[in-house]
């Protein structure tokens, strides 16, 4: 009898079915020589503080550095206080009991880092010393299932898998527990959480929100003028910007004024091409249906992960843009599956069979995982959010099997009296890859990592008139245009994937900058869950499609600014150090060693700092009248359980300030508030106001 080990029961069930699996106890099923069980998620965690016999936030206790790490079951925060989850215990028995009823384990957890690292965990926690092989998938068709299965791998072709995916686990653990204690020490006991990728990221915000409200804007004008040369119209644009308005103004009569003729200085016209978009990894995924779908980070992996479990698409938290060599022979069938559904058969039209581009084809950038693929089941029943990124995943694969973008180039200089002009425009003579959706002119190159490069703005589709230097032709209008310096966009969230995907480019040194291309902080299958962590600590919050901190998020990154904790180069050089502990070229307890290391230091620093205290009103529960208020930046509440009394200071969108605390406390009523938001979306103003029962409610003006 052998046992299997999913990640999930949706999992399981697949390959019970296909192994022909079928009778169901609780908590797993038996037949026909297997027994196959599940995980629900990470059932085995590493222990926190209290675990190790530490309770609170004590000075003399940091660093925290266990020596061995406790594993325990997974636990829930009831009240504040962390408890044994139930679920978690149950689960932990059940496959216990089936681990001893077989003789060798098949680990079928999600093919990644953190799917290793669930079982291992599991398997240590339970003392279990038998043997272990590996199904190895990238999609869970029945046909990927029964290859697995006839390839099995031995579990200990993937320990460098497990010792990076265990000390990433404990490098966080060491950093985020020390650093959060040590600051929340020097903050008084206000809790501030801080972590080992969080804070660079947070960093990365602020930074940005800080240059874009301090920028000073600079008006400047050029002058425009518009031709017509062999029936064709066109505009030119000044070289030169003008700060003074009048010197333009002059400039702009003495054209006017002397009939203003261009002549043609010099002439540039470059074919290039521009090569078809390579498949999607899961960060590609995510900035693309946030800049086109609007969807978080977060929300595209949920939505990714539920058509991979669906059979639609392959395993979503990749790394990779292509292909290994033997699965290119299975591409032409999946663009005969999208020949027959639409809205695909158009596009599909655009191809040249027999002749695909093999661009996608890399078996040396090929991780653990292939570039983000349909599978052979055609989709039905999907959301909206599934089929838009169905969508995309399947136009992309088909942009990547087309020929490049053939395009021609032109820039033209003009000089009109002693001025210098640009006329700048592109031809499309091939549209190659750019037919599958007939977008010929997209300002976000898909072939580039960074977003937010200004060389990705394209020139004009224009169709121009023949040029020849010294060519004569005319001026038929004159417009100064009156310009502004932009500052620094705002992170959206597709500019944020962006910024931690290459994270490299954000140090001064190009030496370093060099060595650190396209390092980044975080991982494909994790930076959308590091988003959420400061969403949910109110770091940052969504506003106007863009993340912007709040002021509690400006506040830490105002204390650790300048400290190690918030360097996103060290951040990125540790991702890089973990990726070389998978491969087996750098030894663990020396990254380990370093991570310790790291960890006195910012402890050290963080506790040096002086942080004044909040002036926070003392205020009496308005329930039981004895027990001064605890107040947070979530929360007010009552220190007594019995009273229990608690205010949210979130209501309707808008968050209660001090002083309106103080007056709904004191008074029972806070001053009109505006611009709450109902569920359905409408904008009210409002008085809060304490009932009898101590619950709030809205008096309206």
């Amino acid at each position: 009898m052998k046992a299997i080990i999913a990640e999930k029961p949706s999992v399981a069930r697949e390959i019970a079915q296909l192994l022909q699996v079928y009778d169901n106890t609780d908590g797993y099923l038996a037949g026909n020589g297997y027994c196959v069980t599940w995980a629900l998620g990470h059932l085995v965690s590493l222990g926190m503080p209290e675990d190790y016999g530490i309770r609170g936030f004590d000075k003399a206790s940091l660093p925290i550095f266990p020596h061995p790490f406790i594993l325990t079951p997974r636990k829930t925060k009831q009240a504040n206080i962390r408890q044994l989850d139930p679920s978690a215990l149950k689960q932990l028995k059940i496959i216990k009991h089936v681990i001893g009823q077989c003789s060798s384990i098949i680990v079928a957890t999600d093919a990644g880092r953190e799917g290793e690292l669930i079982f291992r965990y599991i398997y240590e926690y339970l003392t279990c010393s038998k043997p272990f092989e590996r199904l190895w998938i990238s999609s869970l068709t029945e046909k990927a299932i029964r290859e697995g299965f006839e390839h099995l791998q031995p579990g200990s072709a993937f320990d460098g898998l497990y010792a990076a995916a265990k000390a990433r686990s404990e490098a966080d653990w060491l950093v985020g527990i020390n650093a959060t204690q040590a600051l929340s020490i020097a903050a008084h006991q206000e809790v501030y959480s801080l972590g080992r990728v969080q804070t660079p990221t947070l960093a990365l915000i602020c930074k940005r929100f800080l240059e874009h409200q301090n920028f000073k804007k600079k008006q400047y004008w050029q002058i425009r003028l518009k031709h017509r040369k062999e029936y064709l119209d066109f505009t030119s644009l000044s070289t030169e910007q003008w700060e003074d308005k009048k010197q333009a103004e002059q400039i702009v009569k003495s054209i006017e004024r002397e009939g203003g003729i261009a002549t043609v200085e010099d002439v540039s016209i470059k074919t290039m091409q521009e090569q078809s978009p390579l498949l999607f990894d899961l960060t590609g995924l995510q900035k693309e249906a946030n800049r086109k779908l609007g969807l978080s980070a977060d929300e595209v992996l949920q939505t990714a992960q539920s058509l991979y479990e669906k059979k639609f698409i392959t395993y979503p938290r990749t790394g990779s843009n292509y292909i290994p060599e033997d699965l290119w022979t299975e591409i032409p069938e999946l663009v005969r599956i999208l020949n027959m559904t639409e809205p695909f058969k158009q596009a599909v039209s655009n191809l040249k069979f027999g002749n695909f581009n093999k661009r996608i084809v890399n078996n040396l950038k090929v991780t653990d995982h292939h570039g983000l693929l349909i599978t052979t089941k055609i989709p039905s029943a999907l959301s909206a959010a599934e089929r838009s990124v169905y969508n995309m995943i399947a136009y992309r694969l088909l942009e990547s099997l087309s020929e490049p973008c053939l395009k021609q180039i032109s820039n033209i200089t003009i000089k009109v009296h002693h001025y210098e002009f640009h006329i700048k425009g592109t031809t499309i003579l091939s549209k190659g890859w750019r037919s599958i959706k007939g977008i010929l002119s997209d300002n976000s190159n898909p072939n580039s990592k960074n977003s937010e490069n200004i060389n990705n703005i394209e020139e004009p589709l224009m169709v121009l008139p023949e040029f020849k230097i010294g060519d004569e032709f005319k001026i038929s209008e004159t417009i100064l245009q009156e310009k502004t310096t932009q500052p620094p966009k705002l992170y959206t969230e597709a500019d944020l994937l962006s910024a931690m995907e290459d994270a490299g480019r954000f140090t001064e040194s190009k030496d370093e900058q060099k060595a650190l291309a396209n390092i980044g902080i975080g991982t494909p299958a994790t930076r959308a869950s590091i988003i959420e962590t400061l969403l949910s600590r109110n770091y940052i919050i969504r506003k106007n499609k863009t993340l912007q901190p709040t002021e509690k998020g400006l506040q830490v990154y105002q204390l650790v600014k300048d400290k190690k904790i918030a360097n996103v180069q060290m951040t990125a050089e540790w991702e890089m150090a973990l990726d070389k502990i998978e491969r087996g070229e750098l030894c663990v307890n020396q990254f380990m060693d370093d991570i310790q290391n790291y960890t006195a230091e910012i402890t050290g620093e963080l506790l040096s700092l002086s942080i004044p205290q909040k002036n926070i009103p003392e205020l009496k529960c308005p329930k039981c009248r004895q027990q001064n208020l605890i107040i947070k930046d979530k929360i007010v509440k009552c220190p007594d359980e019995q009273c229990s009394w608690i205010l949210f200071r979130s209501i309707c969108g808008i968050q209660l300030s001090i002083q309106e605390i103080t007056s709904l406390v004191s008074t029972g009523r806070t001053s009109l508030i505006q611009n709450m938001k109902s569920k359905n979306g409408k904008k009210f103003n409002a008085f809060i106001v304490l009932k009898d029962d101590f619950n709030t409610s809205f008096i309206f003006q």
